[in-house]
């Protein structure tokens, strides 16, 4: 690899190092009662206490450490008063700048026990981003990831969100390509090593229509089904890829025994 992706790639991996473990903070404290705004104090102090500052906070006036999306909610839930009930499903987003780069990822957390669908919908987004991963490598056509996704997700029952993407990163938070999680085989642009972009698969319960609530930033599902995402950092490599926002404790799908 060249010295200038060697860099790229050290910085991205301290930073996405610092992300991941955030979200293993998080583990210790979801449970019945607990409100979303109490899990943003824990990764904003986190990744402050890490040498680290958050992406999120004061993004495009974003005003929150991390996004939390809860059931219904497809992606950039703000943290508030928002308490947690048993059966519920959440999505966490983190996203750390170390040094100047970025490590953005996101799990899925389960709030006591869940329904059968919502394990189902969990697993098998979970499955769709790792099936995808495991294609990476030079020359691949970003198409290939859509597909990868697409197919099995539809296998199962389930829709993939078009109105959203993983991106290009590094340090700019979002930058191109972008890396849509749907699509034609052997269509788009070629992978190249040296590469970085998240794959961060969006999956419904029922069709894929959201909307933006008026704060802006929330997305919700139209049908007031479950979403479920998960999401990575990774590069691609001479010899593959590298995942940069891997659980070093190995918490990367629920439940999780900490």
């Amino acid at each position: 690899m060249k010295n200038s992706t060697i860099e790229s790639f050290s910085g991205i991996r301290k930073a996405g190092s610092i992300a991941s473990a955030a979200l293993d903070e998080v583990t210790k404290i979801i449970k019945p009662g607990i409100k979303t705004n109490e899990i943003d104090k824990i990764c904003f102090e986190f990744i402050n206490d890490n040498g680290a500052y958050s992406a999120p906070l004061f993004y495009r006036g974003f005003p929150k450490s991390c996004c939390t999306s809860p059931n219904h909610i497809v992606c950039h839930g703000i943290p508030k008063d928002k308490v947690l009930n048993e059966g519920d499903i959440v999505n966490v987003d983190v996203t750390a700048i170390k040094d100047g780069w970025h490590g953005d990822t996101s799990r899925m957390f389960f709030v006591g026990d869940v329904s059968v669908k919502a394990k189902k919908l969990v697993s098998t987004t979970y499955e769709s981003m790792n099936k995808a991963i495991k294609i990476l490598k030079d020359g691949i056509h970003i198409g290939d990831i859509g597909h990868t996704i697409q197919k099995h997700v539809e296998s199962q029952g389930f829709s993939v969100v078009r109105d959203f993407c993983g991106h290009g990163i590094g340090k700019i938070f979002h930058q191109l390509p972008n890396i849509l999680h749907f699509g034609e085989p052997k269509s788009g642009e070629r992978l190249k090593s040296g590469m970085v972009f998240t794959i961060e698969p969006m999956i419904n319960e029922g069709e894929y229509g959201t909307k933006l609530l008026n704060d802006g930033w929330t997305a919700v599902t139209k049908d007031k089904k479950l979403s479920a995402q998960f999401e990575h950092t990774v590069g691609i490599t001479d010899e593959g890829y590298e995942i940069f926002t891997l659980s070093k404790k190995g918490l990367d799908f629920p439940p999780y025994q900490t």
